[in-house]
C-alpha cells in the first residue's frame, strides 16, 4: 500500500492518506507480479508464493498466487533441442531429470526421457482497493516460454487482452495492449530474475485475463479499436480510489497545507506523471503539489475563495482538452474528447480543411496531436491556452495567475499557455 506522509504533510499521498480509502493494484502491477513468478519458477522449478515486487515509486507489495502451471512439451524447443536453453536445468514437472551422463548430457539408458519443463505460467487476482474498477477480482494470468538467445522480452496478447488495431495510441497497430510502463516493470524483474537464477532473459511473455473479453466491452477499448479485451495499464502500479467527495476534500486540504505553508505557487497534476513533469520544470515542493486527478472544478472553485499567487495546471493532453472545451470533471466517464472541438481549435491555428476533417475523425486525442505537429499547426499550445482562459472563467477574477502544461504519456511536453491573471494580466513566471 501506498504509505501516508507525517500528519500535518501535504501532497499526493497525503491526500491519499486523507480520504481514508483503500488503494489497489493496477492490471500492470498484477501482470508483473504474474510473471516474475511464472519466470523463476521457468528457472527454478519452484514458484515464489507470495510474489514481491517493486513499483516505480518504491513500494514493495506483495502477491498471492492464485494459479501456477509447469508447463512441458515433447517436441524441440525454441533452441532446436529438448530442455530450456537455460544453464540451470529447471525441475521437470513429471520429476527430476536423469542423470547426465560423461558428455554431460542426460543418458538415454534406464528410464523413458521425461519432457523438460518449456513453459511456466502463475495468475494472480486483482485487487482495486475502493475503486470502482470494472477488472476488480479478475485473474490475470503470466505464461513465460523461454527463446533463443538474443531475442530479448516478446510480449503477446493472451485471451482476454487486446491488440492494438488503430494508430494514435502509444502503442504501434498489432501490438498487444500491453502499455509501456507495465512493459518496461516486467522487463525490469525478469532481469532481476534471470540474475538470480542465472538465466539467459530471452522469453516471450503471453499476458491474459480470465472473461477480459466480456470486461472489456464496459471499457472504452472497442472504440479505440483495441479489440479482443483489455489493456494492461498503470504508471504507478497503484490504483488511487477516487471518492468523489473524499477525494474533493483532500483536494481542499491539500490547498490549506499549501497556504499554512507559505506557498504562493502551487500546481493541480492529474496523475504522477504530470507531477514529475511540473516538479521539473518548476522545482516545487511536495506540499505544493495537489493531485487533482480529475476534478479540476474542485481545485478551481476552492482557489477562488483561497486564492494563492500562482496555479500551475498540469495533465495529459486528452484530459486538458476536456477542460478546454469547459467540462469541469474530466473522468472519462463523464466527459468525452470532443474532435469536432479540437479541429476548430486546429483550424484558428492554421490548419487547412482537409487537416480539420482528419483531426475530426482522428481515432483519439493524441492522433489528433500528431496530425497537427506533422503539419506544423501547434494544437497543443492551443489547447493549453484555451484551458488556461476556462479556468480563469471559473476563477471569476480571483488574484490568482493560471498557466498550463499539456504532456503525453510520457511526460513530454506537448503544449503551454504562460501565466495569465484576471484581464488578461500576464502573471510572474
Amino acid at each position: 500500500m501506498a504509505e501516508a506522509q507525517p500528519k500535518g504533510t501535504g501532497g499526493r499521498s497525503a491526500q491519499l492518506a486523507h480520504t481514508g480509502l483503500r488503494p489497489g493494484w493496477t492490471t500492470g502491477a498484477c501482470a508483473t507480479a504474474a510473471s516474475t513468478a511464472a519466470y523463476t519458477a521457468l528457472l527454478s522449478g519452484e514458484f515464489p508464493d507470495p510474489v514481491t515486487i517493486t513499483l516505480p515509486r518504491g513500494q514493495t507489495p506483495a502477491f498471492a498466487l492464485a494459479v501456477e502451471e509447469l508447463g512441458t512439451v515433447d517436441e524441440p524447443g525454441p533452441a532446436g533441442e529438448l530442455g530450456p536453453v537455460e544453464d540451470s536445468s529447471p525441475v521437470d514437472e513429471l520429476g527430476p531429470p536423469s542423470e547426465p551422463g560423461p558428455s554431460g548430457l542426460r543418458s538415454e539408458s534406464g528410464p523413458p526421457r521425461r519432457s523438460p519443463v518449456r513453459s511456466a505460467m502463475a495468475g494472480v487476482v486483482k485487487d482495486a482497493g475502493d475503486d470502482p474498477d470494472v477488472t476488480h477480482g479478475a485473474l490475470i494470468r503470466a505464461r513465460v516460454r523461454a527463446l533463443p538467445a538474443g531475442s530479448g522480452v516478446v510480449f503477446k496478447a493472451g485471451p482476454g487482452v487486446g491488440t492494438v488495431t488503430r494508430p494514435g495510441l502509444p502503442l504501434d497497430v498489432g501490438e498487444p495492449a500491453i502499455n509501456p510502463v507495465p512493459r518496461q516493470l516486467i522487463r525490469e524483474h525478469l532481469a532481476a530474475v534471470a540474475a538470480r537464477c542465472g538465466g539467459s532473459g530471452d522469453v516471450e511473455v503471453e499476458i491474459s485475463v480470465d472473461h477480459g473479453a466480456e470486461i472489456a466491452r464496459s471499457t472504452w477499448n472497442p472504440r479505440l479499436g483495441i479489440l479482443g479485451g483489455l489493456s494492461i495499464l498503470g504508471t504507478t502500479g497503484i490504483v488511487v480510489p477516487y471518492s468523489c467527495s473524499a477525494w474533493i476534500d483532500s483536494i481542499r486540504r491539500g490547498v490549506d497545507v499549501a497556504r499554512a505553508a507559505g506557498r504562493r505557487h502551487v500546481a493541480g497534476c492529474t496523475g504522477s506523471t504530470s507531477e514529475k513533469t511540473v516538479v521539473a520544470l518548476h522545482h516545487l515542493p511536495e506540499d505544493a503539489l495537489l493531485d487533482m486527478g480529475d476534478f479540476a472544478g474542485a481545485v478551481l472553485k476552492y482557489i477562488r475563495r483561497h486564492p494563492v499567487d500562482r496555479l500551475t495546471l498540469c495533465g495529459g493532453f486528452a484530459k486538458l482538452s476536456k477542460l478546454a472545451a469547459g467540462h469541469l470533471d474530466l473522468h472519462s466517464a463523464r466527459s468525452q474528447v470532443d474532435k469536432g472541438f479540437l479541429a476548430e481549435l486546429a483550424r484558428r491555428g492554421g490548419a487547412d480543411e482537409p487537416l480539420a476533417t482528419a483531426v475530426a475523425e482522428a481515432n483519439t486525442g493524441l492522433a489528433a496531436l500528431q496530425l497537427c505537429a506533422a503539419a506544423g499547426v501547434p494544437l497543443g499550445d492551443l489547447v493549453a491556452a484555451t484551458a488556461r482562459d476556462e479556468a480563469l472563467a471559473v476563477l471569476r477574477g480571483a488574484p490568482v495567475a493560471v498557466d498550463v502544461i499539456c504532456i503525453d504519456r510520457a511526460g513530454m511536453v506537448v503544449g503551454r499557455a504562460e501565466p495569465r491573471g484576471p484581464e488578461g494580466r500576464r502573471g510572474s513566471a
